[in-house]
């Protein structure tokens, strides 16, 4: 399984009702490019990596494949999952959009209570995914290796176009730096509260 870079301008977002689960909101956007390799010190070529539109709807849109929400693609560490009925996911054209139910059970195990003390530090910064090619004989064209635009640089750019999906994970580097993370409480009514003053935002 190929473990996917992380991406930014990703959403992350926690809200907490009276009930006392907790709830996450992520967003990992298509046609963004990650550096995988710098080429390194051997002087190698640069390699990115981006996402076609809806590059992982085939598992996405089949409700009975099970999909995981982890943390750093360690599967001792689970938060949600659409087999427990805790993770939910939303394809569209620009993005792959989660939300998970982070129950007051779940809380107590150790890990979740580490990775809420690493969220509240401002220590979680993206969303990577844990991710298989299908083979040739199943889909002909899943990803190809281009030329980067010359003006812009000298990479090989690798466009994914149909991956198997198996995970979801919360990760401490992404690729890019537009990631923002917020908090709401809700009421048990519903309500959302007001969000705090604008300088008050995590930005990461």
């Amino acid at each position: 399984m190929e473990l996917g870079s992380p991406f930014g301008e990703l959403v992350l977002e926690e809200r907490a009702a009276r009930s006392r689960a907790r709830r996450l909101k992520g967003r990992f956007p298509y046609n963004k490019r990650a550096v995988i390799s710098d080429g390194g010190r051997n002087g190698g070529r640069p390699r990115k990596e981006e996402f076609a539109p809806r590059a992982f709807s085939y598992r996405v849109d089949l409700p009975d494949e099970d999909i995981h929400l982890l943390i750093g693609h360690s599967y001792d560490r689970p938060l949600a999952s659409r087999g427990a009925g805790t993770l939910t996911l939303k394809d569209a054209d620009d993005a792959l959009t989660f939300e998970a139910i982070i129950s007051e059970e779940m809380q107590q195990v150790t890990w979740v209570q580490d990775f809420f003390a690493a969220y509240s530090a401002n220590l979680i910064r993206g969303i990577s995914p844990g991710f298989r090619i299908p083979p040739p004989r199943a889909v002909e064209k899943a990803e190809e290796v281009t030329e980067e635009d010359p003006s812009l640089g000298t990479a090989l750019i690798r466009t994914i176009f149909a991956a198997l999906l198996y995970e979801l994970s919360l990760v401490t580097r992404p690729a890019y730096d537009e990631t923002e993370v917020e908090a709401e409480e809700r009421s048990a009514g519903g309500i959302i509260l007001p969000k705090p003053h604008p300088l008050k935002r995590w930005r990461l």
